[in-house]
């Protein structure tokens, strides 16, 4: 396993091929469907994306994050009971009313899938974070989250880069204390999303149709545009 050390050692940052990492930014998508819930992830290959993902920047350089990797078939099935009874209605509201000829449709009906599937995928990963901080105030909710929401993209990216996938999901999180007692995290750690880890399918990802950014980037003033 790389150290920090090695991991600066390797890398010049004059020497970014710009157009491969462009490419890895604009095509590290939400994978659901094209998850390959056969293939086995091994243990190392876990570690070594998260050996990159925590180079990512902290709140006051605490370096509070914590990750549970689920492997075990019945906390995993657990994990997805807690995960489908907290997006019950919703998930029920939604398979009434999906459209999988629209844009949104193939996104609800992807995330239908993820949920009917999520105990078979591989890997479930819980990125946490040591300390509560939640006491309604944005300023609490923005520096906690942002503690270890930047680890968990570089996790996203890391994985792409290597042909596996996941998506960040939330919904569970709706029983946070109920995943918590299920997988033995302590009071003072906050769960902050849940990610199944796999394989894909096919390693070919698009980037998604986006708007330009000019048009909702102002300056100075909110709703003053950047450009002229």
């Amino acid at each position: 396993m790389p150290t920090s050390a090695d991991l600066a050692d390797m890398f010049d940052p004059m020497e970014f091929d710009l157009s491969q990492t462009d490419t890895l930014l604009t095509t590290t998508r939400a994978v659901r469907k094209r998850l390959d819930l056969e293939r086995d992830v091994p243990d190392d290959v876990i570690l070594e994306c998260l050996q990159l993902a925590i180079q990512a920047p902290t709140g006051s350089n605490l370096q509070g994050w914590r990750w549970l990797v689920v492997r075990d078939p019945a906390k995993k099935q657990a994990l997805a009971d807690i995960y489908n009874g907290a997006g019950g209605e919703y998930f029920d509201s939604r398979r009434e009313t999906v459209d999988s000829t629209t844009q949104t449709g193939r996104v609800v009906d992807s995330a239908l899938y993820l949920a009917d599937h999520m105990a078979e995928v591989p890997v479930l990963l819980v990125p946490m974070i040591v300390g509560r901080g939640l006491d309604g105030t944005t300023a609490a909710a923005a520096g906690l989250m942002g503690s270890i929401m930047p680890a968990v993209w570089s996790f996203q990216l890391a994985l792409r880069s290597r042909g596996l996938g996941t998506c960040l999901t939330t919904i569970h999180l709706h029983r946070e204390e109920e995943a918590a007692a299920l997988l033995g995290i302590p009071e003072e750690v906050t769960q902050c999303a849940l990610l199944p880890v796999a394989y894909t399918v096919g390693t070919e990802f698009k980037a998604a149709g986006r708007g330009p950014v000019s048009d909702i980037t102002y300056l100075d003033t909110y709703g003053s545009p950047i450009l002229g």
